[in-house]
């Protein structure tokens, strides 16, 4: 811990999120070309600046529910893992439940799975005695340069590379999965606006009414009763015009036209951020072993989450930042609990008894694989179940030399009784005899 002690207080840690000057995100209509643009000025090679991806980025995860739902599955699916903190030695450190357990770390774990998504995350901690820290705005985050701008549409700002406290997280060429669902997004923000507009013009019956041209009174009439007999949508048109309304019910009568493009993209966006479709919404060709396969594909993409996670919170960056508030993380590191998957131990269980009977396997094999704590006097437990393993070996050898049968067999049974225990005996009444 004085390693990483000597690390964080050797430099005055510098405030930089209270010198910011953030502004609204843009709430403006976004559509392709604002994307094109978008990711052409966040990609620039000489003043790269994201701040118009990063606005289109939050105008579609607020408003989209479909989008938003897959980043918390995505997302919970990591921070509903047990964490835990293990030392040196391998023995768990419970000094660091509670901030384990905490709000504040759930938040910063949850902002590392959200640099996924975004590309990158920034925090900045706070000095004390306690735990926190500030999220700092990744439209001032210029990870190419690795500096933090004062306004978001500044080119270079305060480098935040040798700041302590300060911890950036991402790649600087990585400008999130969310890049991938934005044009779905857009496309079906749009199919939406469309669909809409179809309810309103064929959601509810059309009134026509025909008049005489030249008969302006009967005109004036028809028009009063029109607007007093309700809202839906109404046509008065003179006998002498023709009229013929194409309704576009050959190719889409009941609006499955649009709510087919609505579909295509929601599974685009599935695919993009879990990796399938079947675990957030069916399909008519689904069923239960397609399902399971999809679910097994979205359980190695959050194993591959879990290995990021630590890889962040196990660096010499985020522990130097832990030691400085106190935590003994000295030579430890974070590690996620083994989670229990009884299907596929039963399995496993087959192959390793087929295994045990032609090789050895040690001990310390089947207590990490089946997830069993080891007592602490197994030395003692283990001796005395070698002593009751080799007295039932001997009764045994002195049993087969026996000549009578009757002898014999129950000389086999007793060995058997001292290596295995007494199996209950049922009684008359149908009680069972320990």
């Amino acid at each position: 811990m004085t390693r990483y002690k000597k690390k964080a207080a050797s430099q005055q840690p510098t405030i930089i999120v209270n010198d910011i000057t953030q502004v609204s995100p843009d709430r403006n209509r976004k559509d392709i070309g604002h994307l094109k643009n978008a990711i052409q000025r966040a990609e620039s090679i000489y003043v790269p600046n994201r701040t118009r991806l990063y606005d289109l980025y939050h105008d579609i995860v607020t408003l989209d529910g479909h989008l938003s739902g897959l980043i918390e599955k995505r997302t919970n699916a990591v921070l509903n893992k047990k964490l835990q903190f293990f030392d040196k030695d391998k023995q768990h450190v419970t000094e660091m439940d509670a901030l384990i357990s905490s709000a504040r770390f759930r938040d910063f774990v949850e902002l590392v799975m959200n640099s996924k998504f975004y590309g990158i995350s920034g925090a900045e901690f706070i000095v004390g005695s306690v735990f926190d820290f500030v999220e700092i705005p990744r439209k001032h985050i210029r990870p190419e340069a690795q500096e933090i701008t004062k306004s978001q549409y500044d080119c270079h700002g305060t480098p935040y590379a040798d700041m302590p406290f300060v911890y950036v997280i991402g790649k600087p060429d990585d400008l999130g999965k969310l890049l991938r669902c934005s044009m779905y997004a857009l496309y079906k923000r749009s199919g939406f606006g469309d669909f809409s507009q179809y309810v309103e013009i064929f959601g509810q019956p059309v009134r026509i009414i025909y008049y005489d041209a030249y008969d302006t009174r009967t005109k004036e009439q028809l028009k009063q009763i029109l607007n007093e007999s309700g809202s839906s949508l109404a046509m008065m048109i003179p006998q002498q015009a023709k009229f013929e309304m194409m309704d576009g019910k050959t190719s889409n009568g009941n609006g499955d036209l649009h709510l087919a493009l609505i579909r295509a993209c929601n599974e685009e966006m599935s695919i993009a951020i879990l990796g399938n479709t079947e675990t957030t919404s069916s399909s008519s060709s689904s069923g239960y072993a397609q399902a399971e396969i999809h679910q097994d594909q979205q359980m190695e993409i959050t194993k591959s989450d879990m290995k990021d996670v630590l890889s962040y919170l196990n660096s010499d960056k985020f522990l130097g930042i832990l030691a400085s508030y106190g935590y003994p993380v000295e030579g430890g590191s974070f590690t996620f609990e083994k989670e229990t998957d009884f299907s596929q131990l039963a399995a496993r269980l087959n192959i390793d008894m087929q295994v045990s009977a032609k090789v050895p396997i040690s001990d310390e094999y089947w207590y990490d694989t089946y997830g069993i704590p080891m007592p602490d006097n197994y030395d003692e437990l283990k001796k005395k179940q070698e002593e009751r393993a080799d007295a039932a070996y001997k009764a045994l050898q002195k049993a087969s030399e026996e000549t009578d049968p009757d002898e014999k067999k129950r000389k086999l049974m007793d060995a058997l009784d001292d290596f295995f225990g007494s199996a209950p005996r049922q009684r008359k009444n149908g009680a069972l005899k320990f």
